[in-house]
């Protein structure tokens, strides 16, 4: 197999100051922002960019690709907790403030689901999850394709209340965060959505 060809460093020093760049505009102004912002930024054309990053998608990729191993340790964090409620409550709230922080990881949180993490993040969560309602204190039917429901809710608060209320999310959080516990518990009108199904919501959102 053919080993892929190093960039020379000169492309190399622009690929890193695109990534640079790329952090701070999408965490300022989200990651819908125009890519002539951003190849400006980094002091370089706007084809030396799409030379680099041929896709927005491709440049989201390099910029966030860290937050997926950050999300990874929050979640052995969580596992680790003797308390399985704290374990869970710990992984939502790590999230959620690692969203709050960054506009541009907002905005990905937004568009994203669950089972869009990585293999490894994907089978923690999932054990966080079942710990929670083994242990008596997630309510029972509270599956992993519902977080998505958490996560979008907490990213338009963020959305809609940053520049006013930086901090309005973690009450909306804390709501949330009660109505899980098993204690609150109703009988839910309508089933989960299937893992298929939520994602399909979010393609054509």
């Amino acid at each position: 197999m053919t080993k892929p060809t190093p960039l020379r460093r000169d492309a190399q020093r622009n690929r890193e100051r695109l990534v640079s760049a790329a952090r701070e505009v999408f965490a300022e102004r989200g990651i819908d922002v125009a890519l002539d912002e951003v190849a400006r930024r980094a002091g370089v054309s706007i084809g030396t960019l799409y030379n680099r990053f041929p896709t927005r998608n491709d440049l989201v990729a390099a910029v966030f690709g860290d937050r997926e191993e950050t999300v990874v340790r929050i979640a052995e964090y969580a596992l680790s907790m003797p308390d399985a409620w704290a374990g869970f409550v710990h992984l939502v709230e790590q999230i959620c403030r690692m969203q709050a922080a960054d506009r541009g990881y907002n905005d990905l949180s937004a568009r994203r689901v669950p089972q869009a993490a990585p293999p490894r993040g994907h089978a923690l969560m999932t054990e966080i999850l079942a710990r929670a309602r083994d242990s008596g204190a997630l309510r029972a039917d509270f599956v992993l394709e519902d977080m998505a429901f958490v996560t979008w809710a907490i990213t338009r608060t963020i959305e809609a209340t940053a520049s006013v209320s930086p901090d309005a999310w973690r009450r909306h959080l804390a709501f949330i965060l009660d109505g899980l516990r098993a204690p609150a518990a109703r009988p839910l009108p309508v089933p989960p959505l299937q893992a298929e199904e939520v994602v399909r919501i979010m393609r054509d959102c």
